[in-house]
């Protein structure tokens, strides 16, 4: 079948209807078809993309303009203007048509607006100068999503059995996780941790950490908090209290002016459970195999001294601490970043200890390179001063010095003295180096911390003084050689108590040898050195790791280790391979052990599985499971997460199961109810989830596959994608006169899906067919006629051609719009 058309001026296409291969050129309707780019007056839901960025879909109107009866033009609507991101003078230039309902598209010059009814979007081409900064998956605040109220459960836990020569089995179950719910903006949250103990007597211990509630406001780009919380302070050290706090929210920033999270690295023994905690609070837990592990998912609002407790499987213990420190603390040229709190501070156990204090502290951006910096804690019996000032050296990095005055009165005696810090930072790209962080930090001897005064005033006397801090973190590559350098080094000096010392040195080089290609020697040399305060004796643990892997097969490595701590060597094989997408194992083999571990990431939860056996000392079995559940009114879904109470997509799939969804480096697929949850998704950036089309299963066709958003902190956000589900057939549809509908008109169900366009003699490929569902058929831009799909469908499986009739909805003589296609088949009968 073919046919011709001729354009007109004002946009119409007239059809040739005397080259149609139809036998009733008088029964036809392509009225959507007939005028390049025209929509039937209406409201119709769309998505809306503006420069190929894709907002949130919405109800558009189209009216016929004041200069164009015949016509019909978009109406941007002053809601659609306040998502563009405008810049404000341009907004001030804005005029409108139809009573101020609709954009005068004039009052911006080279903006374009187009619908397209065959992809339901409305594209939008707006000039950049007109618009407020945006940079790649980032969006301006005008289109940020707060989502739908909702709750949540996120947990991670993890069950260990452990039995050692002729003692009795060692159980234990811990984890930690949170419970939140979100009521517009606000997000409610509670952090709980447990363990549970079981060995000739059983021990349980489970708490609520924090109850907090915090929201966005990005008219001053920062953050709310009210209730339990941990004082993130670039000047001071942080310490737990329950109150208020008003903070500059770097994540609202675009992406290159935010800041940076610490990275914990280490060496396991054996299978080994890695706990990071900060003053009691569980920040993070996880299984690690065998091996050197880095840890680098922390949340970027971490900042202070954390504790890192590594428990092996034999048993033993190691625990250090990780120093966190902020990069110079620069701001951007004529802006000024703050944080505020107030409040009382708390002990995790115990509650409520000292009294209540302020705080405060601020960065500005003086010029094009200084940044002048300070702030204040005070409280009935302490104070504290800060002002610093930052430098951009350009080529040769960023550094920052300031200067901390504190008085404090224990016991009637008056403590006063000062804190001197100098920080640096600089990337050498020329050089393929990086100096992540470098700092200095002296405290004269009568100076103590907000902490150290609170411990002083429970514990009843100055605590652990600290004399000097030193803190250096450094990334080299040697690209020729195919050499990667990390060096992480901590010094930390008391007035009142010995030294603590911690380096870590981590070497790895690519290579080939005759036909085996990528093998990789690495090497890592640590050290611990710290003196327990009571007893005075002194912990060093220093060691060297070594291990040279090569590939086998397809995904697997070989790798051979030694391993030396304490005057101890241990000598290990490993092969681990990846089974596919999801899975992934490791065999571990020493001189007296055998252990294996086995990682799933699923789409509901992540799990790890371990175990082990040493000769004549103990046998060992762990599991891991990190997952949540997301709940709203839309519905629900459990689901995979590492981040504990973050933002999360709910993408509705139209109640169709089994559909795959992806978004976010994670693929899952939509449960019974037709609803999939997308976790860890970023805050502030632009999160795109879609169907995978490929992997769909054989009776679903999805209409919409494709959608983007930009979510706020710890909002759940809510998308449709557009799917049709049921089976396919060819179908011949009958009015009751015994005529067919017209050739061109278009089939929907009952959710207004397309299923199919007639063709001649009323027939139409169908899809979406469903046993008992009713479709409207609609031409001449109204409805026309409902058919009923038989309850039972043919035993041949739709093979042959159903035969369905259609009954008439809207009566012949009630006037629709007269359709383009009509109109054209008059003007050809009078020219006859």
């Amino acid at each position: 079948m073919s046919f011709s058309v001729e354009a007109f001026a004002g946009g119409e296409v007239q059809f040739n209807t005397d080259i149609l291969d139809v036998n009733d050129r008088t029964n036809i309707d392509l009225s959507q078809f007939s005028r390049s780019g025209f929509i039937l007056p209406g409201t119709y839901p769309m998505s809306v993309q503006i420069n190929n960025q894709l907002l949130p879909e919405q109800r558009v109107s189209f009216y016929p303009p004041e200069d164009d009866p015949r016509g019909s033009a978009a109406c941007v609507s002053p809601e659609l203007i306040a998502q563009l991101g405008l810049k404000q003078d341009s907004e001030k230039e804005l005029t409108w048509w139809k009573g101020g309902e609709c954009l005068d598209l004039n009052s911006l010059a080279g903006m374009e607006v187009e619908g397209d009814l065959s992809t339901s979007t409305l594209y939008l081409s707006v000039p950049q100068a007109y618009l407020q900064y945006s940079a790649i998956n980032w969006d301006p605040p005008s289109r940020w999503d707060e989502g739908v109220s909702g709750v949540m459960l996120d947990y991670n836990l993890t069950a260990q059995t452990i039995h050692q020569g002729n003692d009795a089995s060692r159980n234990e179950v811990s984890g930690n996780g949170t419970v939140g719910a979100n009521v517009g903006p606000w997000r409610l949250r509670a952090d709980w941790q447990g363990r549970v103990e079981g060995r000739e007597q059983s021990h349980q211990k489970m708490e609520w950490s924090r109850f907090y509630a915090y929201r966005a406001l990005p008219a001053i780009q920062s953050r709310l908090m009210l209730g339990e919380n941990y004082l993130y302070s670039d000047l001071f050290d942080s310490f737990r209290f329950t109150g208020a706090a008003l903070n500059s929210d770097d994540s609202q920033l675009p992406p290159n002016l935010r800041g940076y999270a610490p990275e914990v690295v280490g060496v396991a023994k054996t299978n080994a459970k890695v706990i990071i905690s900060q003053q009691g609070r569980v920040l993070y837990e996880a299984l690690v195999a065998a091996g050197p592990f880095r840890i680098q998912d922390l949340n970027d609002a971490v900042t202070g001294s954390l504790d890192v407790r590594i428990e092996e499987q034999d048993g033993s213990v190691t625990t250090f601490k990780v120093e966190s420190a902020s990069i110079p603390y620069l701001t951007r040229p004529g802006t000024v970043r703050y944080k505020v709190a107030a409040g009382r501070p708390s002990d995790l156990h115990e509650g409520g200890q000292g009294n209540t204090f302020g705080t405060g502290e601020f960065s500005w951006g003086i010029s094009n390179g200084w940044s002048l910096y300070g702030g204040g804690i005070i409280d009935n019996h302490y104070n504290a001063l800060s002002m610093g000032v930052g430098r951009d050296l350009l080529a040769f990095g960023a550094v920052s010095f300031d200067a901390t005055r504190a008085r404090a009165t224990l016991q009637d005696k008056n403590y006063s003295g000062a804190s001197y810090r100098l920080s640096y930072s600089k990337t050498f790209e020329e050089y393929d180096s990086q100096v992540t962080f470098a700092g200095y930090r002296f405290s004269e001897k009568n100076f103590l911390s907000m902490s150290e005064y609170l411990d002083a005033s429970r514990f009843g006397g100055p605590i652990g003084g600290s004399k000097s801090l030193y803190t250096a973190t450094f990334n080299k590559q040697f690209r020729d050689a195919g050499l990667s350098v990390y060096l992480n080094y901590s010094n930390q000096s008391y007035w009142d108590r010995p030294d603590s010392e911690r380096w870590n040195l981590s070497m790895a080089r690519y290579f080939s040898a005759g036909n085996i290609k990528n093998m990789s020697l690495s090497m890592n040399l640590f050290r611990n050195q710290e003196r327990d305060q009571r007893s005075g004796v002194q912990n060093n643990t220093t060691g060297m790791y070594l291990s040279v892997s090569l590939p086998l097969g397809r995904s697997g490595t070989l790798t051979t280790s030694v391993n030396r701590t304490q005057n101890q060597n241990r000598y290990t094989g490993r092969f681990s391979d990846r089974l596919d997408a999801r899975n992934s194992y490791q065999l571990t083999a020493s001189d007296s052990s055998v252990s294996g571990y086995f990682s799933h990431t699923g789409a509901q939860a992540d799990l790890d599985i371990s175990a082990s056996m040493q000769e004549d000392d103990y046998t060992s079995l762990g599991i891991s499971a990190r997952g949540g559940g997301t709940l709203t009114a839309h519905g629900g879904a459990l689901h995979r997460t590492s981040s504990m109470g973050g933002t999360r997509l709910l993408v509705d799939t139209a109640g169709v199961p089994d559909v795959p969804v992806r978004g976010y480096g994670v693929s899952t697929r939509s449960n019974t109810f037709g609803k999939a949850v997308i976790s860890d998704v970023s805050s502030y950036y632009r999160t795109a989830a879609s169907i995978d089309l490929e992997n769909l299963p054989s009776n679903v066709e999805a209409t919409q596959s494709v959608t983007q958003l930009t979510l706020t902190e710890g909002a759940i956000g809510y998308r449709n994608l557009d799917v049709i589900s049921g089976h396919k057939a060819m179908a011949v549809l009958r009015l009751p006169d015994g005529e067919y509908p017209p050739f061109g008109a278009t089939v929907k169900n009952q959710k207004l899906q397309d299923t199919g366009i007639v063709n001649e003699d009323g027939s139409v490929y169908l899809s979406g067919i469903k046993p008992g569902e009713t479709m409207n058929v609609s031409w001449g831009g109204q409805q026309r006629c409902t058919l009923t799909l038989p309850t039972q469908l043919p035993a041949d499986g739709l093979a042959t051609a159903l035969n369905l009739p259609c009954h008439k909805t809207v009566p012949d003589d009630l006037s629709a719009p007269e359709s383009l296609m009509g109109q054209g088949a008059k003007m050809e009968k009078q020219a006859s």
